[in-house]
Formats: structure tokens, C-alpha cells, sequence
């Protein structure tokens, strides 16, 4: 009878206790603070963006966030990966990208390989991560994406956290990766006013976001344009 009981009370602390750990890891995620420069050159840059590319003549470089997208870097460090973003202007090795703008690529957000969130720049400020569709999309970039260095549990668990925490923030209609934007074109949200300017993506990749998807399917996002009816 006492060995019965006492492992009766045993299951329950082990249950407890899980719950407890769950609990805590679900209410210790956090968003840490690591911006990237945003003087007057970027700013100046993000309004000639706008304009050029959307036709949109508005002085303020806030956005509506109606979307968010997904993203890797393909770059296996935290450090690597910020120092992509952090200057105003982008280097002159990405030539097409360069092309269309000399602002820098950016993103609202940056996971770490460890699951660490970092938020870049404010949410509601564009960057320039999706082609047609920065004027209304924040950006999640997580950190690698190679063969070498894989996104990572901890990283997939993280941006179902954020997708979860900015769905509830903001009115957000659609969850992308990065390798979907093209299906947008002819979108309402679509306003890319060069035909030409495209670039070819696979990240996050489809087996990333259907594990997002499914961790998010709640959220009702609605279909992306290839799988409307």
C-alpha cells in the first residue's frame, strides 16, 4: 500500500513538475534588444524605397503588418548574420540587389541557432527583406540554413512563438516563407513596380513552414494564392 502511494505521489510531482517547466519556458521566451543602425542615411533610403519601388508617395515609413514571412540567413553565425543587416547602405557584392536600392537588407527580427530572438528594428517600420510586399510584411530571419548548419528545433519553436506573439499584436492575414513571395504577384498587397526585379528563394524551405502552419493553423491565416480556391 505505501509503495503504491508513494508512487501515486511520485507520477504527480513528474507531472507537476513538467507542467511547471513548460510553463516556465513558454513564459521565459523573450524578445532581446540588438539594433541595427537606423540613422538618417537609412531612413532617407527607406522613403526613396517607397517611392521608387511602390509608388507610394507617404512621408512616414511605418507600416500596416499584414503579413509576416520567414526567412534564413544562410549564414552559420549570429554575428554574420547581424553584420549583413546592420549597416545603412548594402555592399556592393550583391550587385542586383544593389541595383534596385542602396538600402541595406533588413529584418524586424533575428533568431538565433539557439532559439534567442532578437529584435533588429521596430515592428511597425519597414524592411527590406520581401520583393513587392516590405510595405506590408514583417520579417523573421533565422540564423543559418545550410547543409552544414540546419534551422534547429530551437529556432522552430521560437518563431512559432513570434508568429503567435505578433498575431496577437497585430491584424495579420497571411504566414509566408520568403521562397513563396512570387505568389503574390497580381496580389492586391502586391505593389512591385518593376517586372524585372525578382530574385529566386528556397528559404525557409516547405518542410520549416509546414511545421510553423501547423503549430499556428488557429491563427486561421488565410490560403496563400496558389492554394486559394
Amino acid at each position: 500500500m505505501f509503495h503504491k502511494r508513494f508512487v501515486e505521489i511520485a507520477n504527480r510531482i513528474v507531472i507537476v513538475s513538467s507542467l511547471m517547466l513548460f510553463l516556465g519556458s513558454c513564459a521565459g521566451t523573450k524578445i532581446m534588444d540588438r539594433p541595427i543602425v537606423f540613422n538618417q542615411e537609412r531612413e532617407k533610403l527607406t522613403r526613396e524605397y517607397i517611392s521608387e519601388r511602390y509608388g507610394l508617395d507617404e512621408e512616414s515609413i511605418e507600416i500596416t503588418p499584414k503579413m509576416i514571412v520567414l526567412h534564413w540567413t544562410a549564414i552559420p553565425t549570429l554575428e554574420g548574420s547581424f553584420d549583413a543587416f546592420n549597416e545603412a547602405t548594402i555592399p556592393g557584392s550583391r550587385a542586383t540587389v544593389q541595383k534596385a536600392s542602396s538600402l541595406n537588407v533588413s529584418a524586424q527580427f533575428l533568431v538565433d541557432r539557439d532559439g534567442t530572438i532578437y529584435s533588429l528594428m521596430p515592428e511597425n517600420v519597414m524592411a527590406r527583406h520581401t520583393i513587392g510586399l516590405n510595405h506590408c510584411a514583417i520579417g523573421i530571419e533565422n540564423v543559418g540554413g545550410t547543409s552544414e548548419t540546419p534551422l534547429t528545433k530551437a529556432q522552430l519553436r521560437s518563431n512559432i512563438w513570434l508568429v503567435k506573439y505578433l498575431s496577437s499584436k497585430y491584424d495579420i492575414d497571411y504566414l509566408i516563407g520568403h521562397h513563396e513571395y512570387t505568389l503574390f504577384e497580381g496580389h492586391a498587397l502586391w505593389l512591385e513596380k518593376d517586372d524585372g526585379y525578382r530574385t529566386e528563394k528556397t528559404d525557409p524551405g516547405e518542410e520549416f513552414m509546414s511545421k510553423v502552419r501547423n503549430s499556428t493553423r488557429n491563427l486561421n491565416f488565410k490560403p496563400i494564392p496558389q492554394i486559394q480556391q
